[in-house]
């Protein structure tokens, strides 16, 4: 591994004889003054060490390195400071902003010692953070395929809610997007307890039985209490335990909890759960799109608009082909209208009212015009369908 360390200070001439001194045991980069060390962390590839001087201009060397624990969390993070300010030193360390610190004036050697200690404590920690994540996504892909085994029906869903949780996430701009598409791909894990055909029954609208409406309610629970055992996963098991909770606080689980005060996790799952639901029931966007607007109490409007945006068009028409008499006000032509003898009557683009269908039917019934024409048609004409729930809410 690359032993980058990066120096900082406001003193060209002291940068200048460090990066001199340890070029033989380290790959030393210097930052004159704090604003350009943040500008070297932030742009280029990670540094094992970084060296302030406590005393700077406009920062000191304190506030700069817990600024570099937050760009850089495994950075390890040295102070270099004078007699008289030991104290601020020690008390640097004490809050665990800083791992050592070197007084002025120090040997070369002491240096390279402290350096070589840092180093060996950057190594250890990716390390162990190298085998938690490989960890941790081992336990995500067993519990992966075990449900892909156990019930391909329900592993499906996951995947594909995992896919409108992902395009909701992008088009928030939330951080840490990778949190809320483990939810999205282990939001199902509890139905391994249901037989698939329940959710055949599911996606197809037909009621369950009694037995079968208690195990899918108790589904985000016991998916709940699978994932928690995973290290770093529970944040990602209150999402999928709330996955079912509708936004007005009913729906499962049954307490108080509301509105924002939902993990925002489960305000996305309950979106996107629903809406893939409707859309395996409709094979249409925009009727699974208003079966949501319908039971509107029940989801995050913020989610809502974003979905609606991700959506586009297709969240309020659905695409036709229809004759000159089939056309109705609010319809959207999508392609220029003609006369069969050639003329342009509409462009693209154009919504249809009254006025303009009653002109192009004396149109057609002089010298006729082109048909089929693509249009875009409000999803009202031919209504949603409820995205209903077999649980109680």
């Amino acid at each position: 591994m690359s032993k980058r360390i990066l120096f900082v200070d406001d003193d060209d001439k002291i940068l200048k004889m460090f990066k001199r001194s340890l070029a033989k045991d380290f790959e030393v980069h210097v930052a004159l003054g704090p604003e350009e060390g943040l500008k070297q962390i932030a742009e280029e590839d990670a540094f094992c060490v970084v060296v302030s001087d406590l005393k700077m201009p406009g920062m000191d060397g304190i506030t700069f390195l817990n600024k570099v624990r937050k760009l850089a969390p495994e950075t390890v993070r040295v102070i270099l400071t004078g007699y008289a300010d030991l104290e601020n030193a020690m008390a640097s360390v004490n809050t665990g902003g800083v791992f050592r610190f070197l007084t002025k004036p120090c040997e070369m050697g002491a240096i390279t010692d402290v350096l070589k200690t840092c180093v060996k404590q950057f190594e250890l920690v990716t390390a162990e953070k190298v085998l938690l994540e490989r960890t941790l996504k081992g336990c995500i892909e067993v519990l992966s395929e075990s449900l892909s085994l156990v019930n391909p029906e329900a592993f499906g869903k996951a995947t594909r809610v995992s896919r409108f949780v992902r395009m909701l996430t992008q088009k928030m701009d939330i951080k840490n997007i990778w949190k809320y598409e483990v939810a999205a791909m282990l939001s199902q894990i509890g139905c391994m307890v249901l037989p698939e055909s329940a959710i055949v029954k599911l996606n197809t609208g037909k009621p369950f039985s009694p037995e079968e409406v208690q195990l899918y309610d108790m589904h985000p629970s016991i998916g709940r209490n699978l994932i928690s055992h995973i290290p770093r996963m529970e944040a990602v098991a209150e999402m999928v335990h709330y996955q079912n909770k509708n936004f007005d606080g009913t729906g499962t689980p049954v307490n108080s909890v509301e509105g924002a005060d939902i993990p925002l996790g489960g305000r996305l799952l309950k979106v996107a759960g629903d809406f893939d639901l409707a859309y395996t029931r409709t094979g249409s966007w925009s009727k699974a799109f208003l079966s949501l607007e319908n039971k509107l109490e029940r989801y995050d409007p913020e989610i809502m608009y974003y979905l609606e945006g991700c959506l586009g068009s297709e969240a309020r028409y659905e695409k036709g082909l229809v004759r000159v008499r089939e056309l109705l006000p609010g319809m959207i032509v999508q392609q220029s209208v003609e006369a069969k003898t050639g003329p342009l009557l509409l462009r693209k683009g154009k919504e249809l009212s009254a006025m303009v269908i009653t002109k192009l039917l004396t149109v057609h019934e002089r010298i006729g015009v082109k048909e089929p024409i693509e249009v875009y048609i409000p999803v009202e004409f031919s209504g949603g369908v409820e995205a209903s729930s077999t649980t109680k809410e």
